[in-house]
């Protein structure tokens, strides 16, 4: 699920040219696909990563899933880590990013105790729906501290599934009041961070998401001349 939002914040925030990859699963040459991309950027969407790729118990009736998207970005990630591929993941696809790198996933995050409702409020007008709703405290010395300059901020919520457990030889970049995880990076990678709240609505105008997104792009154009030398 690419979205004009997403595709738009790639062309005027991060000064690039976006390429949709098909969520077609094993039909995907995956390292000929990676060869031909600067940069992956891993989208949000209203379905859920099936819970048997990260040992959950299956999900309720009526829960949203598309396993040819998981089929599709959670190999593809693993393989772009793997490879340098620079790696921007946001909301579902910070979950992606959690869960190809060994992580696992609340479920239902609104029912864990101590936690606030991060789902989206459909029954308010749509701006007031994705706007800055919740405090976040980003790391000190972290990738996201490093990137934007800040250590706190506030952030859209629209997710009703989050970061569980890490994965091993990753950072947690963030976290709300709550405790939930807002942000987490993969250690040793050259770039690969994701965010849980939807940067893609403020790209060019919210300080901390112009410098995000600018620096996705300055990484992808890194890995450009690094083909380019190959």
């Amino acid at each position: 699920m690419a979205g004009d939002r997403n595709i738009i914040a790639l062309i005027e925030a991060a000064d690039a040219t976006p390429l949709i990859v098909p969520a077609i699963g094993k039909h995907l040459n995956i390292a000929e696909t990676l060869a031909g991309l600067d940069g992956l950027l891993l989208t949000g969407g209203a379905s859920n990563i099936e819970p048997h790729l990260y040992g959950g118990p299956p999900s309720r009736s009526g829960d949203l899933h598309d396993p040819m998207r998981d089929a599709t970005t959670l190999p593809l990630t693993r393989a772009a880590v793997d490879a340098g591929v620079p790696v921007f993941a946001i909301c579902r696809g910070m979950q992606e990013l959690n869960v190809a790198m060994g992580g696992t996933l609340h479920q239902y995050l609104h029912e864990v105790p101590g936690r606030i409702d991060h789902r989206r409020d459909r029954t308010k007008p749509f701006e007031t729906q994705v706007a800055p709703v919740h405090h976040i405290t980003i790391t000190p010395g972290g990738v996201l501290e490093k990137l934007t300059g800040v250590t706190e901020a506030t952030v859209n919520s629209l997710h009703g599934q989050g970061v569980d457990k890490p994965p091993p030889g990753s950072t947690v970049e963030a976290i709300a009041d709550d405790s939930t995880i807002e942000g987490i990076s993969i250690d040793g990678a050259r770039f690969a961070l994701g965010v849980q709240w939807h940067a893609e609505f403020e790209a060019t105008s919210d300080p901390i998401s112009v410098a995000l997104f600018a620096a996705f792009g300055d990484a992808a154009r890194e890995r450009a001349k690094r083909r380019g030398a190959a």
